[in-house]
């Protein structure tokens, strides 16, 4: 579902949006939902990751229904008070866009947004409190993005006009909250008792961490679009946006692996099994670098083809893919290092890290936009995003005494450099999409025939030699 999530996204981001709006139509509503993505952890408070470590812990069915009772009433207390704010401040509140007049008309629906992504990512987590993700991850991955593409060639078709498209997006959020809280109540059904559970101290300071850990998440993906349009026009959101989310795609293997190691981490930590969690971290960091590689390798390799069949607007340095995309490759390569910190004593230290990351790149930000633009942007999200990497493979290697990397990542990363530097300056056919299939089959080859004789990873190669033994291809 994830993978499909992102096989719609990319229609929307790179055919739909580019064909059908123009860059400042585009990079205001990408502008709306990041704004939005970037205040939903202050409105959810921590409640969706809360209810689950504690839920279970409670016996007693009304410290459970207090608990619950106490998620479902906080963001909407919080989205009141920010609303209540905002109204107050409404002229300061204009006048901060008012190099960007096409943002004023819908500040609104960027609480209206974050209420709803708050409220999912809480009914999210009590259907998980029944082990039941499926339809959630759907919800999240895949609702929104089909809707937001139907949407859009209503759109094109002239069925509605632009503004009703803008505020139909926002509306698309609030569908999927609502739907995932029916889902939610229909598995747990709840008696609303209003207070404070027992230990409710407890509660509230592991949900303020899990603020902390979301606000430094979202911070670091969003930041940058959000000081972007203070500082250029809001057609540059667009053109970055389209740069982060193709390189986004390279650490989706990463999510998927995290859901996998994530149990497995935290039971050899329980154990003390250092010398096993040692070889996880080296075996998942080396797969997670040649599967990442190879995404990067196509990406830079089909870049020119890829952009050569959007609009002119949309065309950007080609440098800014190159610094987020090996912000990527870097944040793969750290295996399962995320894993051992969240089940580790020693989180803390990664949200202090990560706070002084954030505040690394708005100082970055609004030192290198003026003068770099869209660049500079890049600049300083590859090098906030490097630091803290950095501070949590330290981390991990102080407190544990174990890193990812050996010798093999070396050859992995300068493999991955110069098969990408051939296939960019190649070009065999004109026609883009030609192009883009031939080039992808040479890369898959070579990276085959790298994986399986060079053997940069044994997990990789041990399921190539299955597949090859399993249909008889060789």
């Amino acid at each position: 579902m994830t993978y499909f999530g992102f096989l719609i996204g990319a229609l929307n981001v790179l055919f739909l949006y580019p064909k059908f709006l123009t860059p400042e139509n585009y990079g205001l509503i990408t502008y709306l939902l990041s704004v939005g993505t970037l205040i939903w952890p202050f409105l959810g408070w921590g409640f969706s990751n809360t209810i689950i470590k504690f839920y279970s812990a409670y016996k007693d069915k009304v410290d459970q229904y207090k608990l619950l009772s106490l998620a479902l009433v906080f963001p909407l207390f919080v989205g009141l008070l920010l609303g209540v704010f905002g109204i107050a401040l409404q002229e300061k509140i204009h006048d901060y866009f008012s190099d960007n007049p096409l943002v004023r008309p819908y500040v609104y629906l960027i609480l209206m947004v974050a209420v709803s992504i708050a409220y999912f990512e809480v009914f999210f987590a009590w259907s998980k409190l029944q082990l039941k993700s499926v339809f959630g991850n759907f919800l999240k991955e895949v609702f929104h993005r089909a809707l937001t593409c139907t949407l859009l060639l209503v759109y094109f078709f002239e069925l509605i006009d632009l503004n009703i498209l803008i505020h139909s997006i926002a509306v698309v959020y609030i569908i999927r909250a609502i739907v995932m809280g029916v889902y939610a109540f229909k598995l747990l059904p709840i008696k609303f008792i209003f207070g404070f559970p027992t230990a409710y101290a407890k509660v509230f300071k592991y949900s303020l961490l899990i603020l902390i850990a979301g606000f430094v998440s979202t911070s670091l993906l969003d930041l940058d679009k959000f000081m972007i349009e203070y500082f250029l026009p809001i057609s540059e959101v667009s053109i970055y946006g389209i740069a982060t989310y193709i390189a986004a795609v390279i650490v989706v293997p990463s999510r998927a692996m995290h859901q996998i190691t994530l149990p497995i981490t935290a039971n050899l930590l329980n154990q003390k099994n250092y010398s096993e969690l040692k070889s996880l971290l080296k075996k998942s960091s080396i797969t997670l670098l040649v599967i990442g590689g190879f995404i990067f390798t196509l990406i830079v390799g089909n870049i020119q083809a890829l952009y050569s069949f959007l609009p002119e607007d949309y065309q950007l340095n080609f440098l800014i893919i190159i610094l987020l995309g090996l912000v990527k490759i870097y944040e793969s390569a750290l295996g399962n290092a995320n894993s051992i910190l969240y089940n580790s004593d020693y989180y803390r230290l990664v949200l202090y890290s990560g706070i002084f990351a954030i505040l690394m790149a708005v100082l970055l930000n609004i030192w290198l936009i003026p003068t770099q633009g869209i660049l500079g942007a890049a600049l300083a999200t590859g090098l906030a995003y490097g630091l803290y990497n950095t501070t949590k493979l330290l981390i991990v290697y102080y407190k544990f005494k174990i890193h990812p990397f050996s010798k093999k990542s070396l050859y992995v990363f300068l493999f991955v450099c110069a098969v990408s530097s051939i296939f960019y300056h190649i070009a065999f056919t004109e026609v883009w999409y030609i192009d883009i299939g031939i080039k992808s089959i040479l890369i898959g080859v070579i990276f085959f025939l790298g994986v399986k004789y060079l053997n940069f990873s044994e997990e990789i190669k041990q399921s190539i030699d299955n597949l090859i033994h399993k249909k008889r291809i060789f």
